[in-house]
């Protein structure tokens, strides 16, 4: 593999903020790469430097064939698209017709973005850029970008305004579709599913430098831990988070990680005193005894607005400590049946009932309710709600569930006015929090979100006792935070979902308007959640499914047999630590024994794709 773009020492300050630090990284060919990081960390910084729109302070960038060598195209979080422009001349510029319509890869760009050939999704090919929505445009300029495939794709989270299966979609697109020798993609996103899906190598960017591991957020997560452990350098809490998210990783389905099990079990010694994510059963006791019996019913209801039936006499009933997720097609109703469960909608007909202990908090999608608190501090926006709550238990104040939620004491004396956009959906969360509701219903809660802040929000959700209804595109918090997913598919129908997620994609999929964008086979590092519906790997034999699975269980055994010597090796190389020569040894042997195991694993993973 040959480097696309290297970056050599480079160094970049921003305001009094030494955003990139004598960095020494490059881009290879071949490589997908998710960049992880916390909001203000750099992320964006980086991949403007990588594309040449930013220049360093110091250090040097140099791309494959020098200035005009390959092609490097940027999505970035705001677009440039001309509003007089049509959506034809935006996306396809000047190619021919008959060269565009028929060429599989822009058609699948096209099905997958704009909802087909003729752009329906977006309106029509012939409309004008101009009047079309923020998300709509989004994927425009994401739509244009695929289509002119560049070299090296640079994506500054391509998931904003995608919905569950436009998602998928494009995992499916840059993990199978395109990839090709001689070019890469490098995308920053916060959405934990696509980084699984899409990855081969996750960056994380932050005080300055990056440190790389390799695979997806699963496999990032377990790198990460068991690094920081080796070091000694994690700090208490951000221990206990970690364990927690590898403790559900491990608990979930196959689907979580595309490595194989015995990786997942190497993080068994963290983990294993480590009690269960969530106790649905002491919870659902605990919220009984503050909800009563009764928090809500819809009763036949029915929404309508304008001349479109939104909710057509739809039940449904919540029982206290139920956590439900919500999922649909955008415009399908989503928001509208969070507003109709707490009371902010108006019924065509139907009956709404509400438990008499019930007291409902709403997160929205706006955050125009903090326009009031600009000139306040954070922390007096917080302790105007209240200063002291209960949260798991224990009696916690105004600024420690702060902290919780990403705001460390100096950042608790900032302005609101002055705060980021996913610092003021942080600030939204934590005040709605302080008023102790026992119903919760969250629109979208991941917007804005860096993935450390979303661990700690799944921490604080985990130990919470109500009602829970959220609606996320965000697949890996509905997996994470509920027990059961709901669907909206945009007929007033509410169906639910045994299978989650798989299935809605399923029964997405089997509608005829949506067979032409949806992938036709899982993209690479995706499973069904579901054993039910996994299926066999093309033109393998029973008889070879069962030599594979002989073969792996061998595997296994071997893999154990060499985690047991590697564990003997670092056992020596502690007591030899004084004796240079025989450290020096034992570390060549240990060299051996790693490239050893990592050739069986590959052995293994091979394996693995026949016994599936």
């Amino acid at each position: 593999m040959a480097n696309l773009v290297s970056l050599e020492r480079v160094s970049l300050v921003l305001g009094t903020t030494r955003v990139l630090d004598d960095l020494s990284i490059g881009v290879l060919t071949g490589e997908r790469i998710g960049v992880v990081g916390a909001n203000g960390g750099g992320k964006s910084t980086l991949l403007r430097v990588i594309a040449g729109l930013q220049e360093p302070d110091e250090g040097r960038v140099s791309k494959q064939g020098g200035v005009d060598g390959i092609r490097i195209g940027m999505l970035a979080q705001q677009d440039t698209l001309d509003p007089a422009q049509t959506v034809r001349a935006a996306v396809l510029g000047d190619r021919a017709e008959h060269a565009w319509a028929g060429d599989p890869r822009i058609r699948d760009v096209l099905a997958g973005l704009l909802g087909g050939l003729d752009g329906e999704a977006m309106g029509g090919l012939d409309t004008l850029v101009g009047p079309k929505s923020g998300g709509e445009r989004r994927r425009l300029a994401l739509a244009r970008l695929l289509v002119d495939d560049p070299e090296l794709l640079l994506l500054d989270e391509p998931t904003n305004h995608l919905d569950v299966e436009g998602i998928a979609w494009l995992a499916h697109h840059l993990a199978a579709t395109r990839p090709r020798p001689g070019n890469a993609t490098v995308a920053v996103t916060h959405d934990r599913w696509f980084l699984d899906a899409y990855a081969t190598r996750t960056w994380e960017v932050g005080g300055g430098t990056v440190s790389a591991y390799e695979g997806g957020y699963a496999a990032y997560v377990l790198a990460k831990a068991e690094r920081d452990r080796l070091a000694g350098v994690l700090a208490d809490r951000r221990a206990n988070l970690m364990r927690k998210e590898l403790a559900w990783l491990r608990r979930g389905p196959p689907a979580r990680t595309s490595k194989p099990k015995f990786r997942i079990d190497a993080a068994n010694e963290l983990i294993a005193d480590e009690p269960p994510a969530r106790d649905s059963v002491e919870l659902a006791s605990f919220a009984a005894r503050r909800l009563g019996k009764d928090v809500l019913d819809l009763e036949e209801v029915t929404v309508v607005l304008g001349d479109r039936t939104i909710l057509d006499r739809v039940t449904l009933r919540l029982a206290p400590g139920e956590r439900v997720g919500i999922i649909g097609v955008n415009g399908s109703g989503k928001s509208t049946l969070l507003g109709v469960l707490g009371g902010e909608v108006a019924l065509a007909s139907g009956r709404r009932k509400v438990g008499k202990t019930v007291a409902i908090a709403h997160l929205t999608q706006e955050v125009a309710e903090l326009g009031r608190y600009e000139t306040w501090r954070v922390i007096e926006a917080i302790e105007e709600v209240k200063q002291w709550t209960s949260l798991g238990g224990k009696e916690i104040s105004a600024s420690q569930l702060a902290t919780r939620l990403g705001f460390p004491g100096g950042r608790q004396r900032s302005r609101v006015g002055d705060l980021s956009g996913g610092e003021r959906r942080r600030l939204q969360l934590t005040r709605l929090l302080l008023t102790e509701p026992n119903v919760l219903l969250l629109d979208e809660p991941t917007n804005d979100l860096d993935i450390e802040t979303l661990a700690s929000l799944e921490d604080v959700l985990d130990g919470w006792a109500g009602t829970l209804v959220v609606v996320s595109h965000d697949r890996y918090l509905l997996e994470r935070v509920a027990d059961h997913q709901l669907a909206l598919l945009g007929d007033g129908r509410v169906r639910d979902l045994p299978g989650g997620v798989e299935q809605y994609l399923r029964l997405r999929q089997d509608s005829p308007l949506q067979r032409s964008r949806m992938p036709q086979s899982e993209p690479s590092g995706i499973r069904p959640a579901s054993p039910a519906v996994e299926s066999v790997a093309p033109n393998v034999t029973p008889a070879q499914q069962r030599e594979a699975r002989k073969a792996m269980a061998r595997l296994e055994r071997q893999l154990s047999r060499l985690g047991e010597r590697e564990a003997r090796l670092h056992d020596e190389m502690a007591r030899q630590a004084t004796d240079p020569a025989a450290l020096a040894e034992l570390t060549a042997s240990l060299a051996e024994l790693i490239t050893e195991r990592e050739q069986v694993e590959h052995e293994w993973l091979e394996t693995a794709e026949l016994a599936e």
